[in-house]
């Protein structure tokens, strides 16, 4: 049974860091791509950056513009885990950080950025 499971979000104040984990279960998430989704209140669920399935060639990142130079995506093969570093956070990054691969979606870590 595939199974994600989103962590690392919280508190923070604006220009702080997060990192978010999106660990699998049931499956070798290596091999699939994966993309992280936010869903803010009252609007709809965006794309926020995607990483491809490992290659020889390394993996492909790519990333939505109003995240772009300040988040990262990264996988921990050993994990079987990919992460979303996120720094510099401003209070419009506040809402709900979703992992998604292979159709499968995990149940959302929350992610505040105020002061």
């Amino acid at each position: 049974q595939l199974h994600l499971v989103e962590s690392g979000g919280g508190l923070v104040q604006p220009g702080g860091s997060l990192r978010l984990s999106c660990a699998a279960s049931g499956f070798t998430l290596n091999y699939y791509a994966v993309a992280w989704f936010r869903q803010a209140p009252g609007k709809e669920r965006e794309g926020v950056s995607c990483i491809s399935s490992s290659s020889s060639s390394g993996d492909s990142t790519n990333y939505a513009d109003s995240v772009k130079g300040r988040f990262t995506i990264s996988r921990d093969k050993s994990k079987n885990t990919v992460y979303l570093q996120m720094n510099s956070l401003k209070p419009e990054d506040t809402a709900v950080y979703y992992c998604n691969s292979r159709s499968s979606w995990g149940q959302g870590t929350q992610v505040t950025v105020s002061s």
